[in-house]
């Protein structure tokens, strides 16, 4: 190799070293905190059965004003559909909750409404003859919450996007460190005996351990 083609290779693999490093740090310091949470959420959902957890149910009730029944018995037209505005508003105003974008079922003379929520369970439901509101709310603590962001249940179409932001993040963050062992691999004998360790203990366990 002439010292032409040798000083054009040095500067070549500075090239890629550098924006190699720059894009691997970046993704890495997107990647950080969601990297930690889902691994103490991956050990806890793998220990869940010995994780003991200690729901907590609040219960409220509430009488819903005689001119709100009156119009609900009045707007019933299928049985599921968004929860109306006026529900909507006396609820939150009631309980504190936010009925907006749910859907609510309708059965004989009562609107049931879910509220599942991350780490616990809510539901509310008013009877159209009485008025009567039944509102209860579960939560199974911090842990339970936690595991299910990991999970992605009941969280929303933010926590949704931002989980798709992590995935490809956290790609990138693989790929590059991936290019980089293999740039840093001539003086590091244990490079790819380790990254294929990597890849035949998890496929091993999987093909006789898993069935």
């Amino acid at each position: 190799m002439t010292e032409t083609s040798l000083g054009a290779s040095q500067q070549q693999r500075a090239f890629w070293l550098k924006h190699l490093h720059q894009w691997h740090w970046i993704s890495s310091a997107l990647c950080l905190i969601g990297m930690l949470l889902f691994a103490v959420t991956g050990f806890t959902l793998n220990h869940a059965g010995q994780i003991e957890a200690r729901p907590q149910v609040v219960t409220r009730t509430a009488t819903a004003p005689a001119s709100l029944t009156a119009a609900l018995r009045q707007a019933r037209h299928a049985d599921k559909g968004p929860v109306p505005a006026a529900l909507g508003d006396w609820l939150a105003r009631e309980f504190d909750i936010d009925a907006g974008g749910r859907e609510a079922e309708w059965s004989g003379d009562e609107i049931y409404v879910a509220l599942p929520r991350p780490g616990g369970d809510a539901w509310v439901s008013l009877a159209l003859d009485s008025g009567e509101v039944q509102y209860e709310k579960t939560t199974r603590g911090w842990i339970s919450y936690l595991n299910d962001l990991h999970k992605g249940r009941n969280t929303g179409h933010a926590w949704s996007l931002f989980l798709d932001v992590f995935a490809a993040a956290c790609l990138i963050f693989s790929i590059t460190g991936l290019f980089l062992l293999k740039l840093h691999a001539g003086g590091r004998m244990a490079t790819w005996p380790l990254v294929g360790l990597g890849l035949v203990v998890p496929l091993l366990l999987a093909l006789l351990y898993i069935h």
